[in-house]
């Protein structure tokens, strides 16, 4: 389900293309660069935490779909870099079905790319943004891709600290989960000022002065997305401590502040559903 979009916005800088950028990707612009530049100024390991953030993500989706998990909805796609979340999950069940939604024109421009699905599974593209939680579930419940009547693994990686508060994140994931079936499971990152408060602060005034919201949040803010949920272990942790056995472990591996990124994967009990 691709929406046709037209203004790329190209002056000013787009999360998803920082990302890509700080991965070492070619899809971004000067606007993006020099975001990405100036963060680099104000932490210079801000390289490191999109690395391990996507390290992360493909051992979490690995270790949902061998535990069964062959529906996932992925809210802030970003530009798409192989494996992407079909790739891995199709690895293990090839019947694996995968919708994609971000609001970034150039991700939009790069969705046949995240559309390469294996034929016995399917995947689907969204245009659209995490604080419309009623658009995003019912273009999903419109494309037929997912059956949300069966447990879902809804993905939310670096996306929740580019909501402030006063766009009550917390609210947001929980009304995505309260349309998930108990079994579901939830699997965010985030990134943190616990380790080195004023770099954050600085990387975030970047954006904020682009016109980009960056609110990096403490554990105990992060924990409040968990609230309720069956977390698996290891728990909330920086993401290289989260099941490394799971993929190739960077080497030397990074400090936590070099990181300063939390991980977690917990499964959804509705309040009355047995576990």
């Amino acid at each position: 389900m691709i929406h046709r979009v037209t203004d790329l916005q190209t002056h000013r800088p787009h999360p998803a293309r920082v990302y890509d950028y700080l991965l070492g990707g070619k899809d971004n612009f000067a606007a993006d660069r020099e975001a990405a530049e100036r963060g680099l100024k104000a932490n210079p390991d801000s390289r490191i935490p999109p690395r391990e953030n996507r390290l992360f993500l493909r051992r979490a989706v690995r270790f949902l779909a061998e535990q069964g998990i062959d529906q996932f909805l992925d809210i802030g796609t970003g530009i798409p870099s192989a494996p992407n979340v079909h790739h891995v999950a199709q690895d293990i069940n090839s019947r694996a079905r995968i919708v994609y939604v971000d609001n970034d024109p150039i991700v939009l421009a790069h969705a046949r790319a995240l559309l390469t699905s294996h034929p016995d599974g399917k995947t689907d593209y969204i245009d659209a943004d995490l604080r419309d939680v009623d658009a995003i579930l019912d273009a999903v419940r419109r494309s037929g891709t997912l059956d949300l009547n069966r447990p879902v693994g809804l993905l939310l990686i670096a996306i929740l600290h580019f909501l402030g508060d006063e766009d009550d994140p917390w609210g947001i994931v929980e009304r995505l989960l309260a349309a998930l079936p108990a079994g579901s499971y939830l699997v965010l990152s985030h990134l943190t000022g616990d380790f080195r408060p004023e770099a954050w602060e600085k990387v975030a005034e970047v954006y904020r002065n682009q016109g980009v919201t960056m609110r990096v949040r403490s554990r105990a803010e992060i924990e409040r997305f968990l609230t309720g949920l069956d977390l698996v272990e290891p728990g909330l942790r920086i993401v290289p401590a989260w099941r490394p056995d799971l993929g190739e472990p960077t080497e030397p591996a990074p400090s936590d502040a070099q990181v300063s990124v939390y991980g977690a994967v917990a499964r959804y009990r509705p309040a009355g559903a047995d576990k």
